[in-house]
């Protein structure tokens, strides 16, 4: 039996796909929204509500691990995480918009809702 373990790998290595997540994240936060292909926002999504659910709950040790930038980790308990306060989860939303001329990708627009 074959069990489909994981996310895509977006041709990447691990690290340097952990790396891209935390990126993207960092830039959702700090926008509020973000335009990136249709495959890289749907790898975003849990990513990006696991780390509002951790602010929710107050454990500055596990946004810390993956928020390297200090105005948005500061957003993320300031601003983001009253806002969420009463959601029980979904946080963002994705958006298709448009088709890349370059290489026919599937653009979206990932945003906090």
């Amino acid at each position: 039996m074959i069990n489909t373990y994981g996310g895509r790998k977006l041709g990447r290595t691990g690290a340097h796909r952990r790396a891209l997540l935390k990126n993207l994240a960092t830039s959702l936060f700090l926008h509020e929204r973000l335009e990136t292909t249709i495959e890289k926002a749907k790898e975003l999504r849990p990513f990006a509500e696991r780390i509002i659910t951790q602010a929710k709950k107050g454990r500055h040790d596990m946004v810390r691990k993956d928020v390297h930038d200090k105005r948005v980790y500061k957003k993320l308990f300031e601003v983001l995480a009253p806002r969420y306060e009463n959601r029980p989860g979904g946080y963002t939303q994705i958006v298709r918009t448009k088709v890349r001329e370059g290489d026919n990708a599937v653009l979206g627009l990932i945003r906090l809702i």
